[in-house]
């Protein structure tokens, strides 16, 4: 892959990346929104919205301060972005991990709904980021 292609797809999955990240952080705000507003009171509900919110905004500023810092990679720089990607793939795959587990011990164990709503957020956040990772890195090795 070409230098400037490497880039390229660098910059398109960095926008992904934000989009996602931009959506998150509005589905999860409007969500406390309208629990709020409505005066409804929905532990899981609101667990969730605050997952989906701040993962949002996690994602934002990063994908924002990556966007700031992109260059032109040589050979060395585009095995570490590949490295790096596949690291990515696995934390993804332990951010659902994590999610189950909190999902079934906030059932099973305590019956809180709230930690229920956060580990279902930490499973589609993951899972999404995961799916964005995926499509990259299978992008950039072949």
């Amino acid at each position: 892959m070409w230098a400037d292609t490497l880039l390229a797809a660098e910059r398109a999955h960095l926008l992904r990346l934000l989009a996602w990240g931009a959506a998150s952080l509005f589905v999860g705000t409007a969500l406390l929104a309208w629990l709020r507003v409505g005066a409804r009171r929905s532990m899981l509900l609101e667990h969730f919205a605050l997952q989906t919110a701040g993962w949002g905004a996690a994602e934002v500023a990063l994908a924002a301060l990556a966007r700031t810092s992109l260059v032109v990679r040589d050979l060395s720089g585009a095995t570490r972005l590949d490295r790096l990607l596949w690291l990515n793939l696995g934390l993804d795959a332990g951010y659902m991990m994590l999610g189950v587990a909190l999902a079934l011990v906030g059932w099973r164990l305590a019956r809180h709904f709230g930690v229920v709503g956060a580990g279902i957020a930490i499973i589609v956040q993951g899972g999404a980021l995961s799916l964005l990772d995926l499509a990259f890195a299978l992008q950039i090795s072949r």
